[in-house]
């Protein structure tokens, strides 16, 4: 990803979403602060001068200066409670969204919506409001919005960990988590495996006390945002194209491995560029 950004793609000029947990707001971190466009909360009801851990996290993996994919990108923000397993406030959420974007002029459109979540579908923790989730998510897709979640019908990852003695190899990615190694099957063998351990990400629990954590084990929410942070990179030198015309482009350049395919960032900007 360094060496896509040295030269000079970076996602600028493309504007990205996420939906997650609470920030500090205004954002002040130095890894995303002045990077969020908008930031609205639906029902986390905490302070301002306080964050959660996972939303500090996703919006570094996405837009962070440091630990970024995509560092120039433009981020709304829209925090949710996922503690009180209520759909409906991620369905609020991405509603508006939708209404934000249609708003906004052609160049400055939201391309992708980052959930680190799974508000629907069979093994979600949310037991509430599920529907609505549904019907937001579609209300998405026909506005043109690509949205990528955690859930098991309409998510577009699993996870994998790279080779710390060449981490820059797509092909020595292992599927799975250090200790904890599988080869995905059915369903799950279809989707972009994307490294989500032995990963830095932003934290901030207080207002100015930046710091950051280390994943040895991260889950499928720290594949979204990195994803997105990608996908961004071919936007900014391909606008016209649409969201699963770059999900298509993501698996036509996958490493596959083990009969699953791997994200490879510099092949995906490639097949970007060579696209008439």
């Amino acid at each position: 990803m360094r060496a896509l950004h040295a030269q000079g793609l970076t996602g600028k000029g493309v504007s990205v979403a996420i939906i997650d947990q609470n920030l500090v707001w205004p954002a002040d971190h130095p890894e995303f602060a002045g990077k969020i466009v908008q930031y609205r909360d639906f029902g986390t009801d905490q302070p301002a001068n306080s964050s959660s851990m996972h939303g500090p996290a996703v919006a570094s993996l996405l837009v962070g200066e440091g630990v970024g994919t995509a560092p120039a990108a433009r981020l709304y923000f829209a925090a949710a409670p996922s503690w009180n397993a209520d759909a409906k406030n991620y369905a609020d959420a991405l509603n508006w969204l939708v209404d934000v974007n249609a708003s906004l002029p052609a160049a400055e459109k939201i391309r992708v919506v980052s959930v680190s979540a799974a508000p629907s579908g069979e093994g979600s923790p949310f037991t509430q409001n599920n529907a609505a989730w549904d019907a937001a998510y579609q209300r998405a897709a026909q506005a043109g919005l690509l949205v990528l979640d955690c859930t098991s019908n309409n998510g577009l990852t699993a996870p994998c960990y790279y080779d710390l003695a060449d981490p820059e190899n797509p092909a020595k990615c292992t599927p799975g988590w250090p200790g904890m190694e599988f080869v995905p099957k059915g369903d799950m063998a279809k989707r972009i495996l994307v490294p989500t351990s032995l990963r830095s990400q932003a934290e901030e629990y207080e207002q100015g006390r930046f710091a950051y954590q280390f994943t040895g084990r991260g889950g499928l929410s720290w594949s979204v945002p990195y994803l997105a942070g990608v996908l961004a990179l071919g936007w900014q030198l391909r606008p016209d194209l649409t969201g699963p015309q770059m999900m298509d482009l993501i698996r036509q350049s996958a490493t596959e491995r083990e009969g699953v395919k791997i994200i490879n960032p510099p092949a995906f900007i490639e097949l970007v560029k060579g696209i008439d």
